[in-house]
């Protein structure tokens, strides 16, 4: 156990005194000794311990009312004090506006985001992450329900990292808080399970975030565009890793086309799906579908011709220069996650009144999933650490602006 007191010192510290010579800190002292003594003293059991634990706030207001210690020895409140007359009905939280009645039930979804950086060459590394939210809506019964969910992943999954919890989980393992990507990865990291036992507020809410190192990326591709006067060739190649689930709600691939004229006209060849073409925004989008076919492997080659630029209508960027050009793909798979995480309906414990109905959904999304121009240069990433700091940042707008 862990006991911490806050003094209130209202004496001039400058010089330095010593800290013995504080009056609210010898004092604050000689409470958690009392406290100590009061909880472990003659305590035989951890249920000896639970009911001196329920007596402590009562004791305390006896002991030291206000912050003002008048006695350390707790054992001279308590035989000052009827515990048996008394009561202490239930409060409602004020962070809780109100009670919820009807059929109970309890919905878990993880929301899977995974980025990627892909550059096709030796001297530059590929970067990809996951960056994961669970949320959670309990509609329970009661002012004070409570409920443990636990997140899991196969053998061979990637353990969750940077994890970061709502203020209403109560407690947490240890080993949760510290798992951390900016540590090598080891054979010891924490895989599970994670458990998060809490007291739900009545709205929707994010029960945590976390981060991932997965093998793999989802998808690995390489693009390459030559420019040719007011022409580019352009090659693509995407290869769907055998791990993935090869059934997306949709999947595109949108190759744009900075700092040139509209469109105006396009030779290709696709190996699969459709390519349509948006002209005056100097755009392409391969929709590729629900499923890659049975090769996972997909291709497309083909001539752009440009027209006059002209600087009012034509999409510009500073970076996409000359070569400088990227693919970015846009896809969702439902009824799965990279990690391979999970919450097991018959792993979460709801104490409330009434059996809830309990749900769960699972869904991976891409996000800023580039891959870049093989044949001209690029922006760069260091190992992971744009990808970290794209996932902080979109951990911190989701946690203080949601």
């Amino acid at each position: 156990m862990i006991y911490a007191c806050v003094p209130l010192v209202e004496q001039t510290l400058s010089p330095r005194p010593p800290l013995i010579s504080i009056s609210g800190i010898s004092q604050s002292f000689e409470l958690l000794f009392g406290i100590q003594d009061f909880l472990h003293l003659g305590q035989k059991n951890d249920t000896e311990l639970n009911t001196k634990l329920n007596q402590l706030p009562d004791l305390l207001l006896q002991a030291c009312p206000f912050g003002t210690l008048l006695d350390a020895n707790l054992q001279n409140s308590l035989d000052s004090i009827n515990f048996a007359s008394v009561t202490h009905p239930q409060k409602q939280p004020a962070w809780k506006v109100g009670t919820y009645k009807g059929k109970p039930q309890v919905s878990i979804s993880i929301t899977e985001k995974v980025k990627s950086m892909q550059y096709d060459k030796q001297d530059i590394a590929d970067t990809w992450q996951v960056v994961g939210a669970v949320t959670c809506k309990c509609d329970l019964e009661g002012i004070m329900p409570n409920v443990t969910i636990s997140l899991s992943l196969p053998t061979n999954g990637s353990p969750l990292q940077d994890i970061l919890v709502h203020p209403c989980v109560t407690s947490l393992d240890s080993a949760i808080l510290t798992s951390s990507s900016i540590d090598a990865m080891d054979d010891s990291a924490f895989s599970g399970p994670y458990k998060f036992p809490f007291t739900p507020p009545l709205e929707s809410f994010n029960l945590c975030y976390y981060t991932s190192q997965v093998p793999v990326p989802p998808i690995l591709g390489f693009y390459q565009m030559k420019e040719e006067e007011i022409q580019v060739k352009i090659t693509v190649n995407l290869k769907l890793h055998e791990s993935v689930k090869n059934n997306f709600e949709f999947c595109e691939a949108r190759i744009p086309f900075y700092n040139r004229g509209p469109i105006t006209h396009v030779e290709y060849k696709v190996s699969f799906g459709q390519l349509e073409v948006f002209r005056e925004k100097s755009l392409l989008i391969w929709i590729i579908g629900q499923k890659f076919p049975k090769s996972m492997e997909i291709s497309l080659s083909g001539t752009v011709t440009f027209g006059a630029k002209s600087h009012e209508k034509q999409p510009f960027d500073e970076i996409c220069i000359g070569g400088t050009a990227y693919l970015k793909l846009h896809f969702k798979i439902l009824d799965y996650t990279l990690t391979g995480c999970y919450a097991d309906q018959h792993s979460v414990q709801v104490f409330a009144s009434g059996k809830p109905k309990i749900s769960t959904h699972r869904k991976l999304i891409s996000s800023d999933y580039y891959i870049w121009n093989s044949k001209a240069p690029a922006p760069i990433t260091y190992g992971s650490l744009l990808l970290i700091s794209h996932c902080f940042r979109d951990i911190h707008r989701l946690l203080y602006h949601p």
